[in-house]
């Protein structure tokens, strides 16, 4: 079956922190061409749709806003699921706050409901400290995705679940986490794309979010090695991805090598 949507992640690979990806241009061309639908997922909690589709256009690549969902949006809808009107003490970037505020979630520093947590500069040992002290008080604990790390240029910076842990050590309390691999944050990203799961391939640069979660929803899978992973990796897991590449040029240039629509 000719698959007719593609779900990938950003980080690793399409761009390491301000570098584009080598194959990425040809690769969103040839989805373009091709008409495929097609979705950026990421577990970055910091920017915002529009923010991604500015960061992609100052490196020379047009993707509209409506192909971005983050783990930003993806906690700002369970929040408002599981307790509309609720409020948190929130770690994070704009992308997060923004989220937030659009579903009516308010900001609170005193008795919260939730303790929300993504990656961010504003992370310190008062931050911390306050959101230990909240969670001890009652306040549910929320990570907006489960990354450990992610790559940046000159290596990698601790994610969304290294931040966290020093509050769950502390208080004793497991965070839930709302990003990817959880499911609800994949269904949410093939209701967008209006596809089936048989219909989709999932991309990623990491075994144990992105090839996990495509898999565990019915999708194909495919390891890109331009991020965290390397052949390596693949030993250390007890499931294999569909298909191992270099890098999401890769697709494109499968696709047009065997004069098919296909990778």
């Amino acid at each position: 079956m000719k698959k007719k949507g593609f779900i990938c992640d950003m980080d690793g690979v399409i761009y390491h922190g301000n570098q584009i990806l080598p194959g990425v241009p040809e690769f969103i061309q040839w989805l373009h061409d091709e008409k495929k639908e097609y979705l950026f997922l990421t577990n970055n909690s910091g920017y915002t749709p529009r923010e991604l589709n500015q960061k992609l256009a100052r490196m020379g690549l047009d993707v509209p806003e409506e192909h971005f969902y983050t783990s930003a949006l993806a906690t700002a809808a369970f929040l408002k699921e599981q307790a509309a009107g609720c409020s948190a003490f929130v770690i994070g970037e704009a992308g997060l706050l923004n989220a937030l505020y659009d579903v009516g979630i308010t900001m609170n520093d005193v008795n919260p409901d939730y303790v929300v947590v993504g990656e961010g500069r504003s992370y310190s040992l008062d931050t911390l400290t306050k959101a230990t002290n909240l969670v001890l008080k009652g306040a549910k604990l929320i990570g907006a995705n489960s990354d450990v790390s992610g790559p940046i240029e000159n290596g990698i910076a601790p994610a969304c679940r290294a931040l966290i842990a020093p509050i769950e050590m502390a208080t004793g309390t497991q965070a839930y986490f709302c990003g990817k691999p959880n499911p609800l944050m994949m269904r949410t990203g093939l209701n967008m794309l209006g596809c089936h799961s048989a219909e989709v391939v999932m991309v990623g640069d990491r075994m144990d979010t992105d090839v996990i979660s495509g898999m565990e929803s019915g999708m194909s899978t495919v390891l890109v090695l331009s991020g965290c992973s390397t052949k390596d990796t693949l030993k250390t897991y007890a499931y294999l991805p569909t298909m191992v590449l270099n890098g999401v040029g890769d697709i494109a240039s499968m696709a047009k090598a065997k004069g098919s629509k296909e990778p």
